[in-house]
């Protein structure tokens, strides 16, 4: 019998490009989205799945600030989670929660009554 060792999964070696990391983040958004440890730990996969010291020299943050803040232990402000976004080619946006369904269309009689 023959004994594999497994190593831990670490997502930065599947984030390869805008698609992943796009499909990445709304999942990390839908699963833990209020808890900003969280996201900020995903945005820290992200960095380093894309280079930790270019995004460090992108944004002119140092890459132990860096580190320190997308740890999921950090607290990054906001300007930081933009600094970041813009580096790594990402856009912050928000949509509603709960988006109501699409109205139908209404008719209207020929008197343009509806």
């Amino acid at each position: 019998m023959t004994v594999e060792t497994l190593r831990p999964f670490d997502p930065a070696e599947v984030l390869t490009n805008e698609i992943r990391i796009t499909e990445y983040l709304e999942a990390v958004m839908d699963e833990g989205g209020d808890d900003p440890a969280f996201v900020a730990h995903a945005l820290g996969v992200v960095a380093r799945a894309r280079n930790m010291s270019q995004l460090a020299r992108d944004t002119g943050i140092s890459r132990e600030g860096l580190n320190k803040a997308l740890s999921g232990e950090g607290n990054p402000t906001l300007d930081t989670i933009l600094k970041v976004a813009k580096a790594l080619g990402l856009r912050l946006s928000f949509q509603p929660r709960n988006a109501p369904a699409e109205k139908a269309p209404r008719e209207l009689t020929a008197a343009g009554e509806e």
